[in-house]
């Protein structure tokens, strides 16, 4: 099953936008005891923990790698 491992730069709140649509196991950064980690050292723990990682960060995820994606284009109104 599809579960959400939100990044500390984002909400708690998006944990239960998550549950509420069935993704019952998702969770926070925070909640894992990783506060403070940087993606690239969670990244062994997502990959083990068969995790989808939700972030913002763009200096590990550079903008050109997900040009395709709608929500890039937040801040111009789009």
């Amino acid at each position: 099953m599809l579960k959400f491992l939100i990044d500390e730069c984002l909400s708690l709140d998006l944990v239960d936008v998550a549950r509420d649509r069935g993704f019952t196991q998702s969770s926070h950064v925070v909640w894992l005891g990783k506060a403070g980690w940087k993606d690239w050292q969670l990244k062994s723990f997502i990959l083990d923990g068969d995790w989808t990682f939700v972030t913002r960060d763009s200096v590990d995820f550079p903008l050109a790698a997900v040009s395709s994606h709608p929500c890039q284009n937040q801040s111009s109104g789009r």
